[in-house]
């Protein structure tokens, strides 16, 4: 899907108030911040820590669906008309590939497509050291605001 953008009103979405959106919810208390978007992608991350470690010390699989889930309902929310829509997660799968044991995690959302009801994207988690970490899948759905 390169090559135009994919945000509601073709210009990027500003950083910041993402961040700020879940900063009283979960990706607040997980530390989740976004940090770069671009016409077609988004990328939010997160560090590893005793916030988000399983007992072991590795980056707990919770905290990296967490994570996916939401960086992509985030870029979804973007993709439609917020004044008369919202997306919101319907299923998410992931496949944990490496393990994480401190630093930050940065996952970056791609759509794999993006209907008028439903929107699919894979989101891609990889350490800074850009290894492949987690990779997962989330179909969101986009329902009237009235519902949330």
């Amino acid at each position: 899907m390169t090559g135009t953008t994919i945000w509601w009103g073709g210009e990027q979405p500003p950083l910041e108030p993402m961040t700020l959106l879940g900063e009283n919810a979960m990706p607040g208390l997980l530390g989740i911040e976004f940090v770069d978007c671009g016409d077609d992608w988004i990328t939010a991350r997160m560090p590893v820590d005793a916030r988000t470690h399983q007992p072991f010390g590795r980056l707990h699989g919770g905290a990296s669906v967490a994570l996916a889930e939401t960086v992509g309902s985030v870029a979804a929310s973007y993709c439609v008309d917020r004044t008369v829509s919202v997306a919101v997660g319907m299923e998410i799968n992931a496949n944990h590939i490496r393990p994480a044991y401190s630093g930050w995690v940065f996952a970056t959302a791609t759509p794999e497509s993006l209907g008028r009801t439903t929107q699919v994207w894979t989101i891609r988690i990889r350490d800074e050291e850009e290894r492949l970490v987690c990779i997962s899948r989330l179909t969101v759905a986009v329902i009237p605001l009235e519902r949330k």
